[in-house]
């Protein structure tokens, strides 16, 4: 693996299969009494945060802590950087410190490829922007492969507000590295401009797909990027892009419904579908913290992982 994880099209096949391998492997601690090894001791994981999280700040700190990493958690809010300090001073704030490895997530696209220049230390992107978020397509991954087995040509369909997902775009790069097929749904309104040159199909009508979906995984509607009307309403995006029980029983039987969270209930889905044996949405926390874990475990060169687990 290279130093940083910024983007899921850092990651080539065998990467991201490493990673996948060596969360299952990590998995089996998750089902003991004591949840942690000493592989990262010694060692400083900062959270840098720059936007509001809670499942992914919550999920890193937690996966640094069951490797024994030392956390600093860094809050934007009540920080020097409320008073103005610059991306780059917290930087090199950090880097005094002694940080090994910086989580940072931003509100700029761009802010972990910046940073990485600035640090010695590795760089992971929690989200930036909307550009990209590469451990949430890995955890995605893992979820699928754990229900699904292997991705190779599995049918994925991503619906909803395409335009402003970085969860979309990295669960495109890294599916189509595994080898599945991605259909992008959305009004035509909530697709980028650069959409075309994705390695995916895209298609405006979510009945079309969901017979021959593998796995339908719906986008949260983002209203607090939008800065314009996208669609007529709510009720008329629900009624055309939501899913719902009806939408679910045209699904093949073996096919799972997924969510990266946090959910906008009964818009873009169902709460009954939400809370179906379908749903994958509370693995996805779970198979978080086992997933950040690994890429923690790899970028910082952990020992010997078989005797750690035995």
């Amino acid at each position: 693996m290279k130093r940083h994880l910024i983007s899921a099209a850092d990651l080539s096949r065998d990467d991201a299969l490493l990673i996948l391998d060596t969360a299952d492997e990590l998995a089996k601690i998750s089902e003991r009494s004591i949840k942690k090894l000493p592989t990262l001791r010694g060692r400083t994981v900062v959270n840098l945060f720059f936007e509001d999280s809670t499942r992914t700040r919550i999920s890193f700190e937690a996966a640094a802590k069951r490797l024994s990493a030392d956390v600093i958690n860094f809050s934007a809010k009540g920080s020097s950087v409320s008073k103005g300090e610059s991306l780059k001073d917290t930087a090199l704030t950090l880097e005094a410190m002694g940080a090994d490895a910086v989580v940072i997530r931003h509100g700029a696209s761009g802010a972990p490829h910046r940073l990485a220049t600035w640090v010695r230390g590795s760089v992971v992107n929690a989200g930036d922007g909307t550009h990209e978020h590469p451990t949430q397509a890995l955890l995605d991954a893992f979820t699928m492969r754990r229900r699904l087995g292997s991705l190779d040509g599995r049918k994925i369909t991503i619906v909803g507000d395409v335009l402003h997902s970085r969860v979309a775009r990295s669960n495109v790069l890294l599916l189509s590295t595994l080898g599945a097929e991605v259909t992008l749904v959305a009004p035509p309104t909530l697709f980028p401009v650069s959409v075309d040159s994705w390695p995916c199909q895209i298609s405006y009508d979510l009945d079309a797909v969901l017979p021959k979906s593998d796995v339908v995984m719906m986008l949260r509607v983002q209203r607090e990027r939008m800065n314009a009307a996208f669609f007529p309403t709510e009720r008329e995006y629900s009624r055309r892009y939501g899913l719902d029980r009806d939408r679910v029983a045209r699904m093949p039987d073996e096919a799972i419904v997924m969510h990266p969270g946090p959910m906008n209930r009964g818009m873009e889905i169902a709460a009954e579908v939400a809370d179906s044996p379908r749903s994958t949405i509370v693995e996805q926390v779970a198979n978080g913290v086992t997933t950040r874990m690994a890429v923690l475990y790899l970028l910082l060169g952990g020992a010997d992982l078989g005797g750690e687990i035995q």
